[in-house]
């Protein structure tokens, strides 16, 4: 399947929320029928998405349909994103080194005396 097709599956949030229910275990149409607050029909068509890319398989038990979340398609999707994950370490790692060198000056600790006084400040 094509990063392009996955991409666009992803893209809808009611498929997000499926395979995030799904990463916690496998489970059944009417599961998450009932979790996504959607109808059977609707659950059904996102389902059928994400079978159709890879990211979930389907096994049959008794009458029940149990979907399993499959993340291999998302290895090369986790590659794309990588040196964009790298970027945000490097701009954080360098905020902190900012912040460490250059501490902010303590508030001034005298009571403002245009402020209501509280129960801490006599």
């Amino acid at each position: 399947m094509d990063d392009d097709r996955i991409w666009g599956v992803l893209g809808d949030p009611h498929r997000r929320a499926a395979l995030a229910l799904l990463r916690e275990r496998p489970r059944s149409v009417g599961e998450l029928v009932d979790l996504l607050g959607l109808s059977q029909p609707s659950t059904s068509k996102h389902l059928r998405a994400l079978r159709e890319c890879g990211l979930v398989h389907v096994t049959t038990d008794a009458q029940r349909r149990i979907y399993t979340i499959d993340p291999a398609p998302l290895v090369d999707l986790d590659a794309w994103l990588a040196p964009y994950r790298e970027l945000w370490n490097d701009r954080l790692d360098a905020l902190g080194r900012h912040l460490d060198a250059n501490p902010a000056p303590l508030a001034d600790a005298r009571p403002d005396p245009h402020r209501a006084p509280t129960k801490e400040t006599p």
